[in-house]
């Protein structure tokens, strides 16, 4: 997240160039509405409609997902005020394209490695579990076989259940760009094939529900 365009289109490049797929924000609000389900977030602290420290507290308050700051800011106190927030890395600029792209695969590496074995989460008293790491869906102990966009879209829902997801949240979340009106049209026919996918047993036609005139939410809560 940067709030200079050509920064970002920049560092999006590179990271595209090394296999990534990137979500772009030019400023907080976006940034933190992106952020849910992302792998690892590089933060400017300047940004246009709040600091960047209040981006990354937020975060560490709701998400478990790396932060690498990129900033101008490149002063001993800052550094250390920056890892201080929880920050896994900070970047000063000018930077090295290259470098920062090292820099992504090197905490990606650390913090995969520190995460327990066995990944999945459980949602409903066992009615849904979900493994990020494997891409797999289980409904009531049976796999449930799903596109990428299906899934990406469940998974979205699950980070926050009980969070109200507009078409255009989740849109955002799938494709990571904003496509307007037809991007909104496709999310109603990814949730009507996911809900066909996991109405059986007839519980689990709770668990991706309607919000009337916002959008979508997970209807169960995760266990544990």
């Amino acid at each position: 997240m940067d709030d200079e365009p050509k920064i970002r289109r920049l560092v999006g490049s590179y990271l595209e160039r090394d296999g990534h797929t990137v979500l772009s924000a030019a400023s907080a609000a976006e940034a933190l509405e992106l952020a849910v389900g992302a792998d690892l977030m590089i933060l400017d602290l300047g940004l246009p409609d709040r600091s960047g420290q209040d981006v990354a507290r937020q975060v560490r308050e709701h998400l478990e997902m790396p932060i690498i700051i990129l900033t101008a800011r490149a002063g001993e106190a800052d550094r250390i005020a920056g890892l201080r927030l929880g920050a896994d890395d900070y970047v000063s600029k000018p930077f090295s394209p290259g470098e920062l792209v090292a820099r992504v695969a090197a905490v990606l590496r650390r913090t995969t490695s520190e995460r327990p074995a066995g990944g999945a989460r459980s949602f409903g008293e066992g009615i849904l579990r979900i493994d990020e790491q494997r891409r797999e869906v289980c409904v009531d102990g049976h796999p449930v076989t799903m596109t990428r966009s299906e899934f990406d879209l469940l998974t979205a829902l699950a980070a926050r259940p009980g969070r109200v997801w507009s078409r255009q949240e989740l849109a955002n979340r799938i494709r990571g760009e904003r496509d307007g009106g037809a991007e909104e049209r496709a999310i109603d026919a990814h949730v009507k094939n996911l809900r066909r996918k996991l109405a059986d047993p007839p519980a689990a036609a709770r668990l991706v529900l309607t919000v009337t005139g916002v959008g979508y939410k997970l209807g169960v809560t995760r266990d544990g």
